[in-house]
């Protein structure tokens, strides 16, 4: 007996199985991208474990002048009979003075510390300052009268975020004298941490205060500017930096033996009363964009300014010169053009060539490519991004190059499916580093296919009718 001759999938329907079976894979897909998260999770907290004990990022503010004052305010109390009482009583306040000009330098050393297979950047940085401080002329009509400043308890401020940084002391000198410094008392900007000192001034003429200090910290340093000028000069041997915040340096310098950056901040783009009786809050940190920050000068009712919200801040970050779970992240967002080209190849090899492929074949060869992408973030956490990349995609391209000669039954369609894959691996690879281009690149690549496969398949018959093999057409 002869056994029955099995009827032939129309193109149509071989074109649904294939459709199905890709959108199927897009279930991997995630779980990889969920996976990518996860390590990336886990690496964040294997930093902050590294960096404990050291410093985290670290935001510097000051040198500010704090003076109490005596002033007078108007208080309503409602007594038990429901009438309501005003007195006026005598509080004491804090003035804050900014720096009509500081001059900051700071050099920062840094260097990679490792957990297992995660790492993280600390560095060491000396800050350098000079700043002159100056009443206004005009003080009484910012609400103050110098009569009312009690002098003998004036403060200079110098702050840092992560005061644990503090390891190396600081000093302070102000007109030539050396001060006490004492811990604690920071500008509201860290948080009230980092470190003062009295200061011997009685508000007449011009003081000069000199500061140095060293700090510990962990991937960003940032700079509050206050008063009338901030200049900061930031140099380092890192070749990877980044500048955000509020304002950006002016031409730096960068090349593979560091990095230098300048910049020059006026007070009228910082938008501060050189004297107020409310502190600068902390500033929020956002390397990549300006808009992260804010801050508004706001007026109280005895005329004084008082600024409110989130100081202003310039970053200098120190980034990896490749963070490889953004570039395993990106290549996972491409995984559905290498299982939807791959699956082309096949569709066109069986439509067009006569080649069968069976959905367990397509389903086997769509988790070999979604296994690319496991092991590329497997290996990079351990040998790095493009070593992994490459070892990644030589041990799949091998793995279905092998695979297709007996799907379809030819090794000449192996080597085109293996130079198939070769091409979009090499495509990933460009376009991860071109982010600029990639959806240039992307939208022209998906034109050829869809015009390749248009030409290939101008002569079927998607709606033909299941038939035999040798049959007549019907």
């Amino acid at each position: 007996m002869t056994e029955p001759v099995r009827k032939e999938r129309s193109p149509g329907i071989k074109l649904l199985l294939a459709s199905l079976i890709g959108l199927a894979l897009v279930i991997p897909l995630m779980m990889v991208y969920a996976l990518v998260w996860d390590r990336q999770s886990q690496s964040e907290t294997a930093q902050t474990a590294i960096n404990a004990g050291w410093g985290g990022p670290q935001v510097l503010a000051g040198p500010v002048i704090v003076v109490p004052f005596r002033t007078t305010e108007t208080q309503n109390e409602t007594g038990s009979d429901g009438k309501t009482t005003t007195r006026t009583v005598e509080v004491e306040k804090l003035l804050y003075v900014s720096p009509i000009q500081n001059d900051v330098t700071t050099a920062i050393k840094p260097e990679e510390r490792r957990k297992s297979i995660y790492r993280s950047v600390l560095y060491e940085a000396q800050v350098k300052g000079k700043a002159s401080f100056a009443l206004p002329a005009d003080l009484p009509r910012f609400g103050v009268t110098a009569d009312k400043l009690i002098w003998d308890r004036a403060e200079l401020r110098l702050g840092a975020s992560d005061a644990r940084g503090l390891t190396t002391g600081g000093t302070l000198t102000a007109n030539g004298q050396a001060l006490a410094v004492q811990p604690g008392k920071g500008p509201g900007a860290t948080g009230g941490q980092g470190f003062f000192a009295f200061v011997p001034w009685t508000g007449q003429g011009t003081l000069a205060v000199d500061y140095a200090f060293g700090l510990r910290g962990s991937r960003s340093l940032s700079l509050v500017p206050r008063g009338g000028q901030t200049k900061w000069d930031v140099t380092s041997p890192w070749a990877s930096p980044s500048f955000g915040g509020a304002f950006l340096p002016e031409k730096p310098q960068i090349s593979d033996k560091g990095f230098k950056a300048s910049y020059t901040v006026d007070k009228l783009a910082l938008g501060q009363a050189p004297v107020a009786t409310d502190d600068q809050g902390p500033p929020v940190i956002d390397t990549g964009s300006p808009e992260g920050t804010a801050s508004r000068i706001a007026m109280t009712s005895d005329g004084v300014g008082a600024s409110s919200g989130q100081a202003l801040a310039v970053t200098v970050g120190l980034i990896e010169p490749v963070n490889l779970y953004s570039k395993v992240d990106r290549s996972v967002k491409y995984g559905f053009l290498f299982i939807g080209f791959t699956f082309l190849a096949f569709l066109l090899f069986d439509v067009v060539g006569g080649a069968r492929v069976a959905a367990a074949e397509y389903l086997l060869t769509g988790a070999g490519l979604v296994l690319f992408f496991v092991m590329l973030l497997a290996f990079a956490e351990v040998i790095g991004f493009t070593a992994a990349y490459l070892l990644a995609s030589a041990a799949i391209i091998g793995l279905l190059t092998a695979y297709s000669a007996a799907v379809l039954k030819s090794w000449q369609r192996a080597r085109f499916i293996g130079a198939l894959l070769v091409g979009l691996y090499a495509l990933l690879f460009v376009l991860l580093n071109l982010e600029a281009w990639s959806l240039v690149i992307g939208s022209v690549l998906l034109f050829g296919a869809l015009a390749g496969v248009m030409y290939a398949t101008r002569k079927v018959d998607w709606s033909a009718v299941g038939r035999a093999p040798g049959s007549a057409p019907a």
